[in-house]
């Protein structure tokens, strides 16, 4: 069995300079300023704007509906005028939004300036999925599983940050995470420049912009990864609440679970990966991860009625189970994104996965806490079961998909993808 060593690990995911390790050094930048926000912003609007949290609640989830509506258009332009500078444009976007929460003091400029803020991040989404590919070039989802392990790093590390500020509590130290994510965000831009720059593939000007919502088979499958895309919100979102309102685990718990959950991913997330490369070893995967859930999720039911040292000794084994559905889910999606999608439009169709995902990530908090944990251990097992019977649609939809793609792309154009200026 090979030696768990995380600097080995890491070393690995750098691999060598070139625009592989440009690509994640800006990569890592980036997502550590995220990883500052992405739990503070309903903090921001209760400690710091004095909002309700139903009004806070109210006002992000208006803010990521609207934000869907830039990731396909985005998407679009980075086909037609290269995912580079559409992805530096939307980080110099970001930074000017960042700074603006410095200045807003009510509900309707929280509005505004949230739904801003999504919108740039899902349109650098958008313009990074198709940089990626171009980066990638042929072994796109191998190095999409070590842009993943990166960005499970940043986010703890930005996530430490977080807790500073919620340690700290004053509307200043809030407010001083907003100035260090437009921070990042500008220091990201010029990390990209190190980046060459990518020109357009052949048929990208000729294509329509929305193209993608006519491929019968990948809108299946985007319908199937926003279902999926929800488990990423059970350690995040639905095991917290579990832990603190309905079983006797201490509450640094829920710190326990994030971290063995990031360690696993860092250390196997490239491994797990490089087995998943075609369509159909895409679907497979899918369907494990879904199995996979049905049992973590019923062992994490578990957890409520028992003395705190069986409750954390559960817990820490269903999160460890969990993860390794999330492994296998992530390298299904690496494989299944890229692989559906023509290179020529890798940026819209990265796009439309997008909105599918901020679907799923945007009914989670109503599916998870509101119906399925008000069943208790039932719920568990219910949710498990769905994730399990979706997983099984994996295979179908890549089968579909796979005898509606043309034949693999030649030495040509994987030549072409890596073609730069």
């Amino acid at each position: 069995m090979p030696r768990l060593n995380l600097a080995s690990a890491l070393r690995s995911v750098i691999g060598e300079p070139g625009p592989s390790r440009a690509y994640l050094m800006a990569t890592f930048i980036n997502i550590v300023g995220f990883g500052l926000i992405v739990t503070a912003m309903t903090l921001f609007g209760t400690r710091v704007l004095h909002l309700s949290t139903a009004k806070t609640g109210l006002a992000l989830t208006i803010a990521g509906l609207v934000g869907l509506l830039a990731a396909i258009p985005m998407g679009a332009l980075a086909d037609r005028h290269g995912p580079r500078e559409m992805l530096r444009l939307s980080q110099l976007v970001l930074a000017a939004v960042a700074f603006c929460y410095l200045f807003i003091h009510n509900l309707m400029g929280f509005v505004i300036v949230a739904a801003l803020d999504v919108s740039a991040t899902n349109s650098s989404l958008a313009a990074d999925g198709a940089l990626l590919r171009r980066v990638g070039g042929e072994d796109a989802a191998a190095f999409r599983a070590k842009a993943q392990a990166v960005i499970n790093l940043g986010i703890s590390l930005g996530v430490i940050g977080t807790g500073v500020a919620v340690q700290i509590n004053t509307p200043a130290a809030y407010r001083a995470l907003f100035l260090l994510h437009g921070l990042t965000c500008l220091a990201d831009v010029a990390a990209l420049s190190r980046l060459p720059r990518y020109q357009p593939l052949q048929g990208a000007q000729d294509g329509s912009p929305l193209a993608v919502l006519r491929d019968r088979p990948f809108v299946a499958y985007t319908a199937l990864s926003g279902v999926m895309f929800m488990q990423y919100s059970v350690p995040l979102l639905l095991l917290p609440v579990w832990i603190v309102f309905h079983t006797h685990a201490p509450r640094w718990s829920v710190s326990l679970i994030t971290l063995i959950n990031t360690t696993l991913v860092v250390l196997f997330q490239v491994r797990i990966g490089r087995k998943v490369v075609t369509l159909r070893q895409g679907g497979a995967a899918l369907r494990r991860a879904g199995v996979t859930f049905l049992f973590s999720c019923s062992v994490m039911g578990l957890a409520t009625g028992v003395p705190a040292w069986a409750a954390l000794l559960v817990l820490a084994f269903a999160i460890a189970l969990h993860t390794y559905g999330e492994l296998w889910h992530a390298s299904a999606s690496f494989a299944l994104d890229f692989g559906l999608a023509p290179a020529h439009a890798q940026g819209q169709y990265q796009g439309l996965i997008g909105v599918g995902n901020g679907l799923g990530q945007a009914a989670a908090p109503v599916t998870l806490i509101g119906l399925f944990l008000s069943l208790g251990r039932l719920g568990f097992v219910l949710l498990g079961a769905c994730f399990a019977l979706f997983g099984l649609l994996g295979p179908i939809v890549a089968r579909w998909g796979e005898q509606t793609r043309p034949a693999p792309a030649g030495p040509d154009v994987e030549a072409e993808l890596t073609a730069t200026d």
